[in-house]
């Protein structure tokens, strides 16, 4: 009946150790080698970060990198062609809230395809790149925006990181200047991820089903986290992960065990 596997990374695929366990690894590549079921990985993440883990499983599939704002046949930017869908920031926007950091004390990354830009390697930067697995190019925002202003391009994704009193300030200035062309969402206290208001992964999952030829109707999707909860209802069967929050499990068809549990691997061979 189901014919495609949508999966979330962080605390779906991977463990609490950001590693795919060999019982994951067992059932995904079962699926896709004798199923040939098509496994599309959906993340916030850019696709360097994902590259790794979508050769790991041997996948021949789309990845869906910024919650959707940007979708890709397979993990590398050649030429044109590869981009399969494509939404960004503006540049104004992403100028604005670079500015913004003169009134609150924030770490900027700006995302673009394949780049990522900070000003720095402080304490932010270092943990997402142990997270992962992927260095950024230090450089002056200010030159990167000009950049992009010339170009007419802006970013796929800004993430804003902080101390929770200082990221609750720009939460909500955001929210109160820009929720017509942002979606906000916040995975920590101290994270704000911020993507353009017409994607989600619900988007994205819908792009997908369309470019395969199948109905969302035929598609699981499987996530632990709020941006999750609008793929999860748009599916066939939305899975959440045991670890997720009530919230995303009550908007799930089904929920399996945590992802330090096999959880992914259980939720494939029960409905694989």
């Amino acid at each position: 009946m189901y014919k495609a596997l949508f999966t979330d990374i962080d605390g779906t695929l991977l463990n609490k150790s950001r590693e795919i366990t060999p019982a994951t690894k067992i059932e995904i590549q079962r699926i896709t080698v004798e199923q040939n079921i098509p496994v599309i990985l959906i993340s916030s993440r850019m696709p360097k970060a994902m590259k790794h883990l979508h050769e790991e499983l041997k996948l021949n599939s789309p990845i869906i990198a910024y919650n959707g704002a940007l979708i890709l046949k397979s993990t590398e930017i050649t030429n044109l062609s590869d981009i399969l869908f494509s939404a960004t920031i503006s540049s104004g926007t992403v100028r604005a809230i670079n500015n913004f950091k003169e009134k609150c004390d924030f770490h900027i990354s700006l995302y673009y395809n394949d780049d990522w830009f900070v000003e720095g390697m402080d304490y932010w930067a270092n943990r997402e790149v142990t997270s992962t697995k992927v260095s950024p190019s230090i450089t002056s925002h200010e030159f990167v925006i000009r950049d992009w202003e010339g170009k007419n391009i802006g970013a796929h994704k800004v993430m804003c990181m902080g101390e929770t009193e200082e990221i609750e300030k720009l939460f909500n200035w955001l929210g109160s200047n820009f929720s017509n062309e942002l979606n906000l969402y916040r995975s920590k206290p101290t994270y704000i991820e911020i993507t353009p208001s017409v994607v989600s992964k619900a988007t994205a999952v819908s792009m997908i089903t369309k470019y395969l030829n199948i109905s969302e109707a035929q598609a699981i999707a499987v996530g632990d986290n709020y941006n999750d909860l609008e793929m999860l209802k748009s599916v066939g069967l939305g899975i959440s992960m045991g670890n997720a929050p009530d919230s995303v499990k009550a908007a799930a068809a089904h929920i399996t065990l945590s992802n330090n549990e096999d959880g992914l691997a259980e939720a494939i061979r029960k409905y694989f």
